[in-house]
């Protein structure tokens, strides 16, 4: 007899190691193609796995954090349709190749990423800058604010955690736009870890300071980035705000389609990521969360970590692939 789910709240439980299957795949299509200078073939190889597992699943689903407008296929673009659509109505953000220029060059941290929730639980960000600032758990609430400086900021963890400014890390986005972010920061005397690409671990990472030596996220990233990386919070905990960099007309005008009214708005962790809430990550190259996938000669491994925000459960996933014909 199958084994059927008693879990009546939210999503299926099941789905919660099912969607481990898709950031599985698309991280092993994405690291054949890894320290090969080819940012398109990655991320290709990437979408073109994952839409293939997506479409396995028990789900209705529609992607609203993707790779881009319609007009931008062969990606999973936002509106795409995805699953058997014999399943739960749900909303999707995902990144198939968090970090194409990472996995292009081999260099730490790029990922898989995919968060599930209930329809209508995740904000839909048109695909343009979000600032963002993010903190792991056990902080008291309002700790930090988009609407507070980088140096109050600073400081604000320094008295949460009880340590002094020089004990504190922040994560920023190594940009040209950063410059003055940069140099605040350090005049508070609190140290700087520079991220070439890779905004959704750079905020992971927050929630594991002992682990990541990393403290607080700073800067400006992608609004899709900061979807998925605020349900991962949901699920590990941790507090974030974004506010969209909506500084033209066109972009005002695609933000409107999507029921965004007010450029100005600061979204809560809460206002991007509600309800019941899935989320996967797996490695493609090693970082400081996973280790990238693994080839040997009679199997593939690859190293997956699978969130949930109902329980809060936090699973890491180990898996010796030895069916290689899976990932053909």
């Amino acid at each position: 007899m199958a084994a059927t789910s008693t879990d009546t709240s939210g999503l299926d439980r099941i789905l919660t190691l099912e969607i481990a299957r898709v950031t599985e795949r698309a991280a092993v299509a994405a690291a054949r193609l890894r320290g090969r200078g080819d940012e398109k073939a990655a991320d290709q190889a990437a979408v073109d796995a994952m839409r293939s597992e997506l479409n396995r699943l028990p789900i209705d689903g529609v992607v609203v954090i993707g790779e881009g407008e319609r007009d931008e296929a062969p990606m999973l673009y936002i509106g795409e349709e995805v699953g058997n659509r014999e399943g739960a109505k749900v909303d999707i953000a995902l990144d198939p190749l968090e970090g194409t220029t990472i996995c292009a060059k081999n260099l730490p941290n790029s990922l898989a990423v995919i968060a599930i929730a209930e329809k209508g639980s995740l904000l839909y960000a048109a695909d343009v800058y979000m600032d963002k600032i993010a903190i792991g758990p056990g902080y008291p609430a309002n700790t930090v604010s988009l609407d507070a400086s980088a140096t109050d900021n600073i400081h604000a963890v320094a008295r949460a955690k009880g340590v002094d400014v020089s004990q504190v890390t922040a994560c920023i986005l190594d940009r040209p736009r950063h410059a003055r972010l940069i140099e605040e920061v350090r005049a508070t005397g609190a140290a700087i870890s520079l991220i070439g690409d890779g905004d959704v671990a750079g905020i992971i990472h927050t929630t594991d300071p002992e682990q990541t030596s990393i403290d607080i996220y700073l800067g400006i990233g992608g609004a899709p980035e900061g979807v998925l990386a605020a349900a991962a919070l949901r699920c590990i905990g941790g507090q974030m705000q974004g506010r969209l960099q909506l500084n033209t007309e066109e972009k005002l005008a695609r933000a409107a389609k999507m029921g965004i009214t007010d450029p100005r708005k600061i979204y809560t962790l809460e206002d991007m990521a509600s309800g019941d809430v899935l989320f996967a990550a797996t490695g493609v190259t090693d970082g400081n969360l996973l280790q990238g996938v693994r080839f040997t000669p009679d199997a593939i491994v690859t190293h997956t970590i699978v969130m949930r925000s109902s329980s809060r459960t936090v699973r890491e996933i180990k898996a010796r692939h030895q069916d290689l014909e899976k990932f053909n």
